[in-house]
């Protein structure tokens, strides 16, 4: 008992320490994960061979996470990319194996054992590379969107790997092997059923969790929730979960396959929202457990051994699959800003290789030492994925819209108003003020975006609103208001602060994220700052107090108020605001927001109380 919970403690510590170092460092969750089972195992010993049974234990976190992703997918979505699915996804598995296996027989392997190492190296990260990009906020992105249907194809190839990696075993080496692992290995009761017995019973399978979400979950999680206990919901998203995973794996298929399936079935219930929010804290603890282990299971006597072939083999397989992935990313002519994060995002090997390698060894496929240098090329590979991601961070910042094939419109008229991105932001301020009669100067990076404006009869220009040359020549020297409606943070504060400094007569408005953003362009020298989400809150607000009682002019008043003084109150605290120091760890800008509050709830209760006239008919909108 000792033993175990001071286990437990450890892998608990080690999970809570890694995702608040990795986040200040800049890295991704998963790195930190790794980077603390590393310390822990190689380098400090503490864990051992306890490691590979808590690792099979963790894997459940990645069978959780394809359910979830599942339930994200309906599947009329899952249908419309097909095509991606198929054919990018499709054609990155079976290049990359082939390229793989070919090298694999240039360093010396039996065929058998290079095809399944190019099966195994044809995999990537779905855990790192979700949520890298859910992290970036990428995901929406083509480059983005294109990842996650070559991990889906992925994930789905990993089902007909599993069932061709027995057929290159070596003649009695499969034999051999059932006899060493015993029952385990041929455990499944569909082991003695011929052909046909096994593919219908691995079709009945499929069919059953398919009917089983349509017909059975839902009614069975109705007459769990009547008991209205948030454990019993909890225990049931669990039971559907687990009880697949042991279904699939009754009949020799993959539990991840199964929970994804079983995810999209029901992706479109009302249940939908509950299984997420029960299910997301065991996927989250369990990937971190898994990513630990990975860690901590890898053996650094190998490198130690092989030097110099080790990184080769690491930067051969990166080489190989960016190769593959660019050439994928041309064919099916992604954007060029996406190209690359599509091709470096991909990269590196995957967790499932870790499952393939295990199978693989146990059907005497692979060499134990083989095995376990595939095993620490792809812990190495995963490990330098964040490099890969800083490297497309780097490689976009760098890419000015000339590069992209096109080079920024000639200005030939200039306006009092210059509007500076036309998101949905900027596309409203245009909106108001053409119609109102007066004319604007529209500049935004995105071609597409200048493109469709057109369409719809506004008149813009494609261009970075960042440069001064293009500023220039939209007549930034003669314009009595420039709006900055920029959705990146840095460039909308660097573009305010460039405006200020060559125009300090020039009013100026700008888009800021939130309360920070806000004194960043305060201090950069904006007149006007519009918050993000802030007017609609505010509406969202007033419409809250309408329907708890005040009338429709009270809550108006109290919106006006609210409005009023708050941003009042938002330039008194842009004054002690400090660059770089937390907001809660700024003792004076702590003070200063908690009596704003009190005077601000104080207003709001007096105003309440006054006995106000009626309101005219046609009162303000405060919001």
């Amino acid at each position: 008992m000792e033993s175990f919970l001071f286990q437990a403690t450890l892998y608990l510590m080690a999970i809570v320490l890694a995702v608040p170092i990795a986040s200040r460092l800049g890295l991704g969750s998963v790195l930190g994960y790794l980077l603390i089972g590393i310390v822990i195992g190689p380098v400090l010993g503490l864990v051992g061979t306890e490691m590979t049974g808590l690792r099979h234990v963790a894997e459940f976190g990645v069978v959780m996470m394809l359910f979830l992703i599942g339930l994200e997918l309906e599947p009329r979505a899952l249908w419309a990319m097909r095509d991606k699915l198929i054919g990018m996804g499709g054609l990155q598995v079976l290049v990359t194996v082939v390229l793989v296996t070919a090298a694999a027989i240039a360093f010396g392997q039996t065929w058998q054992a290079a095809l399944a190492m190019g099966m195994i190296f044809s995999l990537s990260s779905t855990a790192i590379v979700l949520q890298t990009l859910t992290e970036k906020k990428l995901m929406g992105t083509p480059g983005g969107r294109s990842a996650f249907s070559v991990l889906l194809a992925q994930d789905i190839a990993v089902i007909p790997m599993l069932a061709l990696l027995p057929f290159l075993a070596l003649p009695g080496a499969r034999a051999l092997a059932e006899a060493e692992h015993g029952n385990h290995a041929a455990g499944h009761f569909i082991d003695s059923l011929p052909a046909w017995g096994v593919t219908l019973v691995t079709l009945g399978a499929i069919a059953s969790v398919v009917v089983a979400g349509h017909y059975l979950v839902r009614p069975l999680f109705r007459y769990v929730q009547a008991a209205r206990l948030r454990e019993a919901n909890t225990a049931m998203a669990l039971l559907i979960v687990v009880g697949i995973a042991s279904l699939m794996l009754l009949v020799g298929l993959s539990p991840a396959l199964g929970a994804f399936l079983a995810g999209v079935v029901l992706a479109d219930s009302e249940f939908r929202h509950e299984l997420e929010s029960s299910i997301e804290p065991f996927k989250g603890l369990l990937l971190g457990m898994f990513f630990i282990t990975v860690g901590a299971g890898m053996d650094f006597s190998i490198f130690l051994d092989a030097p110099v072939l080790l990184p080769i083999y690491v930067l051969g397989l990166v080489a190989i699959k960016v190769a593959v992935l660019y050439a994928l990313a041309r064919l099916f002519r992604l954007p060029r800003q996406d190209q690359w994060l599509f091709t470096l995002g991909l990269a590196q090997a995957g967790e499932f290789g870790f499952v393939l390698i295990a199978f693989a060894a146990s059907q005497r496929i692979l060499p134990e030492p083989i095995a376990q240098m595939s095993s620490l090329v792809i812990a190495l590979s995963m490990l330098i994925t964040p490099a890969l991601f800083i490297l497309h961070d780097q490689i976009a910042k760098r890419m000015k819209p000339a590069a992209l094939g096109q080079s920024a419109d000639e200005i030939d008229e200039q306006h009092p108003v210059i509007i500076a991105g036309m998101g949905r932001f900027g596309q409203t301020v245009n909106r108001l003020v053409t119609m109102s009669g007066f004319r604007t100067t529209v500049l935004d990076h995105d071609l597409k975006v200048v493109q469709q404006m057109r369409k719809f009869g506004f008149k813009a220009y494609f261009g970075d609103p960042s440069r001064p040359e293009l500023l220039a020549s939209a007549g930034i020297e003669t314009a009595k208001v420039l709006v900055v409606g920029l959705g990146d943070v840095q460039a909308t504060t660097k573009l305010v602060a460039y405006a200020r400094r060559i125009r300090p007569e020039l009013h100026i408005i700008a888009r800021a994220r939130d309360r920070v953003h806000v004194y960043e362009l305060y201090r950069a020298g904006a007149n006007d700052i519009v918050r993000e989400l802030f007017d609609s809150s505010l509406r969202a607000g007033r419409y809250a107090l309408e329907n708890i009682g005040l009338t429709e002019y009270e809550a108006a008043e109290a919106s006006r108020i609210f409005y009023k003084l708050d941003r009042e109150g938002l330039r008194d605290l842009a004054e002690v605001w400090k660059p770089g120091v937390p907001l809660d760890e700024n003792p004076d800008y702590v003070a200063l927001s908690r009596a704003l509050n009190s005077d601000l709830e104080n207003a709001l209760i007096q105003a309440a109380a006054q006995d106000l006239r009626a309101p005219p008919k046609n009162a303000p909108d405060a919001a």
